[in-house]
């Protein structure tokens, strides 16, 4: 948390606490926060997993719900930076699986920088840094352009050794995207 701001006020944020549970009770593993309204897109302000469940894939969890809740949002979104150390490898580990993921089923199909960006609702910006550590993305006339091979995913994909995390089933997801009090006054006038 020495990256952040330390901020007394959480008014301005939600906070969404993951649990895990057993025949003791429920405990908690971590959180994300994220801000209510962000200018920047910030989908998660700041994450944290208790040191005792650490090394589960946990973080990643929570990274990938926070994406979920921005396609649900019908939001691109973003972590809050400065990411720290750990942070930038839990993420760049995340958009890695994510966009191989959907490069390999996607195979055959040209898909734009934009059209990634859409269906998984990572910022442009993430994309771009992401494919280009891969190498699988050039600059061609002014603008990034995928460029893979199924060779290249499948070599990634190894390298990667990308195991299927616990995945987010978003059909049971039971949420809806805020609503802006002041927002819904003003058409309701």
């Amino acid at each position: 948390l020495d990256h952040k701001t330390c901020y007394y006020d959480v008014d301005p944020f939600y906070f969404y606490v993951l649990c895990e549970r057993d025949s003791a009770g429920c405990h908690i593993v971590g959180y994300f926060s994220k801000e209510k309204k962000s200018a920047e897109g910030y989908n998660l302000a700041c994450i944290m997993t208790l040191p005792s469940y650490q090394r589960k894939g946990y973080g990643k969890l929570l990274i990938a719900f926070s994406y979920e809740l921005s396609k649900l949002e019908g939001k691109v979104g973003t972590p809050e930076r400065p990411l720290s150390d750990l942070g930038l490898v839990s993420y760049r580990s995340y958009w890695t699986r994510v966009l191989l993921n959907l490069l390999k089923e996607n195979r055959g199909t040209t898909l734009s920088i934009m059209d990634v960006s859409s269906i998984t609702s990572i910022r442009v910006e993430d994309i771009v840094s992401s494919l280009q550590i891969l190498n699988l993305v050039k600059y061609y006339k002014g603008q990034h352009i995928i460029s893979v091979t199924p060779r290249a995913i499948e070599e990634h994909i190894k390298t990667f050794s990308l195991r299927q995390d616990v995945a987010i089933e978003r059909q049971s997801i039971r949420w809806e995207p805020p609503v802006d009090a002041n927002a819904a006054a003003k058409r309701n006038k």
